[in-house]
């Protein structure tokens, strides 16, 4: 059975659009891990890591967690609070990413 796919809207904030040509928003298709999960968080910013990996090596670090200084908004709340990465995405999903204010 085909596994479930949604696409999602990415909504930048200026200081990352330099990485995509100053678009305000990309989009992906990800990909849900098996045909009863919705896609995920990090499986939207595994795509974004295919399509503009310099975008996504400025959300997320070396290990593969968000940045400490992003901030990213999901249905209204922060995705560390709805599960971080594992944080399932609701259909027609946009993303803010925002940076985190000290």
């Amino acid at each position: 059975m085909a596994r479930p796919v949604m696409l999602v809207v990415f909504v930048l904030p200026a200081v990352l659009r330099r990485w995509v040509s100053g678009r305000t928003e990309v989009k992906v298709f990800a990909v849900g891990r098996d045909r009863h999960s919705p896609p995920t968080l990090g499986a939207a910013l595994d795509v974004l890591r295919r399509t503009h990996p310099l975008l996504e090596e400025r959300i997320r670090d070396e290990y593969g967690r968000i940045r400490r200084h992003i901030s990213m908004i999901v249905c209204g709340e922060n995705a560390r609070g709805l599960g971080g990465l594992d944080c399932a995405l609701p259909p027609g999903a946009e993303v803010y990413v925002m940076p985190v204010l000290a």
